[in-house]
């Protein structure tokens, strides 16, 4: 019978301590948090969860390639398509496009972290661990952390899987390009520009810079995560060469901080952003500066601290997420929180 995690070195990694240590205050504050790690962190799934992921039309994946940079990918398919075998195993049945980072990454070994969202309920699971098996129509994951999340800054907006020339209509007769025809770039285009400046959700993936040693401990893996805000919570800033950097508020969560655990070994991300009115993907490498405080943390209400990502490569491919969506619906807890832009998106409110 699987149980749950036990010891203090097997809740958070260094990283997630040291940060829990930072915004909580010492020693008590880490006590606190063992405990609730204790009750919160499983090395399995309850069946709850196992049911969860069986329901669900996407699922987001993060994994890592071999220079040590996260990547943050959407696989989707009508639901059904992740099933759980066992209380420590997920099956998926669909691979990534080729254009898609996990294409690349996808190997018996390699650690991936998985994120289950239902947007128009708001619920969401994560777990992490490595592939188990892969064959020619998807692959396996033994699964080594696992855990609910809260609905918080989740934007409910119901997707439906789509296939093509299907009855939503001749807007979904194309499929994504080639791989071999979309190219990385070093920058943002107008596009990019625009469904950034717009968003209300996106995708983060970090890791464990061990993450893929054979000694990798559960806490040591890849994790991605949410984070939604208002639209034009992201910003977008240029530099004279044309270098782009994202800043975006961090605001009260778990206190986990699994994905600023991550970033405080390794400052590497991998973001995911989805245009939802036509299926683009928008995947981002970015360098991340966690800013803890000062005039600026002040100014953007609800955020407790900022990240400001330079972007290091940037990758848009058009159509490949299989999915349509229904009218969003903000968060109420967003209502106290603010924008960098005005709203360039209307969210109909709660």
């Amino acid at each position: 019978m699987a149980e749950f995690l036990s010891s203090r070195d097997e809740h958070f990694h260094a990283g997630e301590c040291a940060v829990q240590a930072h915004v909580l205050g010492g020693a008590d504050a880490r006590a606190r948090m063992t405990a609730v790690g204790r009750l919160a962190l499983r090395d399995h799934m309850p069946d709850q969860h196992r049911a969860f992921f069986a329901q669900l039309p996407f699922l987001l994946v993060g994994s890592v390639d071999a220079a040590g940079q996260p990547w943050a990918s959407a696989l989707a398919a009508p639901p059904g398509f992740v099933t759980s075998p066992g209380p420590q195993h997920l099956a998926v049945n669909v691979l990534p496009h080729p254009a898609d980072p996990l294409h690349q990454q996808l190997a018996v070994g390699a650690p991936l972290g998985l994120l289950g969202l239902q947007p128009h309920t708001r619920r969401r699971n994560r777990a992490n661990g490595v592939v188990s098996q892969l064959g020619p129509a998807g692959f396996g994951v033994r699964i080594h952390m696992s855990f609910g999340n809260c609905p918080k800054y989740i934007a409910a907006r119901e997707p439906y899987y789509a296939p093509p020339n299907n009855a939503f209509g001749d807007a979904l007769a194309h499929t994504a390009p080639p791989a071999a025809q979309v190219t990385w770039r070093s920058g943002l285009d107008d596009a990019d520009r625009s469904l950034l400046t717009q968003a209300d959700t996106f995708f983060i993936a970090t890791t464990h810079p061990d993450a893929a040693a054979p000694s990798s401990s559960a806490t040591q893996g890849v994790d991605i995560s949410h984070r939604g805000g208002k639209s034009g919570f992201v910003r977008v800033d240029e530099n004279a060469l044309g270098q782009a950097s994202l800043t975006v508020p961090d605001f009260t969560g778990n206190f986990f901080f699994n994905t600023l655990g991550n970033l405080n070994l390794h400052p590497f991300a991998g973001l995911l952003f989805i245009d939802f009115a036509n299926g683009d993907l928008l995947y981002l490498a970015v360098k991340v500066d966690i800013v803890w405080e000062g005039a600026e943390v002040r100014a953007f209400s609800g955020a407790q601290r900022l990240l400001r990502m330079t972007v290091l490569r940037s990758r848009r491919v058009p159509a490949a997420l299989p999915l349509r969506w229904g009218p969003a619906t903000m968060s109420p807890v967003l209502a106290d929180t603010g924008t960098w832009l005005p709203p360039q998106s209307a969210l109909v409110n709660s």
